[in-house]
């Protein structure tokens, strides 16, 4: 980690995803996308791209001293993801609205796959990305548990499905299939490892194109004056990195490990927002003004945040 550059490099990189978002939100002003092409890009991003991803992260040669990091990052991401759920518990708890459980949703989880995982892979390259991995497991771990019971009034579904939910999950099962690769240090033929990293290779713009065809189709000015959204947006932009930066510097977390969490913690809010919005009947302009409008702002505070990592050492 060349942490001179860590600001500069973050900057540079989430601009180059400002002009991903860009294009795709000009594609479909332009007509050369329509709004259901974020659908199948999605599909594709989730189940394809992104598991390929993590098991590209895992194709490097056994090191005992990283080793040692993946369990500094497994318990410092489960600490900070907790965390994060408390924090958004605890700020809405005299709160009352239909609306409620999203916004609790879109403060807790962050936007760590579509834009946390492109900038740990610019910024650390194969070792952050088996970091990113780590914490990406126990992301979905709780976004399947206390994120689904969040927002689902009848959790009692939840519950029952939450085993087979799990297991279908592409990326975790790309974890499982990463770590075994790994551990074993099991050699993978050319042929199926350079489709597997030219596949990777397409998270960041696919996951940027889904944006901006978000933004392109999404009517964001009668939720913009919402101080709800305004509220969940500090929550989940300011307050939970800040909580993770205090966690990790009196932990001693510090390095690429303590960079990685902080940075996948410091994301916008997740793209699963809308989705879930949809699914359990929630307002749909108010999560994707959440999704859409944090991510904005993610151009300034991304930065920020790097330069405080940085700071950290």
């Amino acid at each position: 980690m060349n942490e001179g550059n860590l600001v500069a490099i973050t900057a540079q990189q989430v601009l180059m995803m400002f002009l991903l978002i860009l294009t795709g939100y000009l594609a479909v002003r332009g007509r050369l996308l329509n709004a259901e092409a974020r659908q199948g890009f999605s599909s594709l991003l989730v189940n394809l791209v992104v598991p390929a991803m993590i098991i590209n992260s895992y194709l490097i040669e056994f090191d005992p001293e990283i080793l040692s990091n993946l369990v500094r990052t497994a318990f410092a991401s489960a600490a900070v993801l907790v965390i994060g759920l408390c924090i958004a518990l605890l700020s809405t708890r005299k709160k009352t609205g239909p609306d409620q459980p999203i916004l609790r949703f879109a403060m807790t989880f962050s936007n760590a796959g579509y834009m946390g995982f492109p900038l740990i892979n610019a910024l650390f390259g194969a070792e952050g990305m088996l970091y990113a991995s780590i914490f990406n497991t126990f992301f979905n771990l709780l976004i399947w548990t206390a994120g689904i019971a969040l927002v689902d009034r009848s959790s009692d579904a939840a519950k029952r499905n939450l085993v087979v939910e799990l297991i279908k999950k592409p990326a975790l099962l790309a974890v499982a299939v990463g770590l075994v690769l790994y551990l074993g240090q099991i050699p993978v033929p050319y042929l199926i490892a350079q489709p597997i990293s030219l596949l990777a290779g397409m998270n960041t713009p696919l996951s940027m194109l889904i944006t901006g065809i978000i933004i392109a189709t999404s009517d964001l000015w009668p939720v913009i004056r919402s101080f709800q959204l305004w509220h969940a947006i500090l929550i989940r932009m300011l307050i939970i990195p800040a909580a993770s930066f205090l966690f990790c510097l009196l932990t001693g977390t510090g390095g690429m490990v303590g960079a990685v969490v902080i940075l996948l913690e410091a994301c916008p809010c997740a793209a699963l927002t809308s989705v879930l919005a949809i699914q359990y009947r929630y307002s749909e302009q108010l999560a994707a003004g959440l999704v859409v409008l944090s991510t904005l702002l993610s151009i300034v505070t991304l930065p920020l945040c790097a330069m405080f990592v940085q700071m950290m050492g």
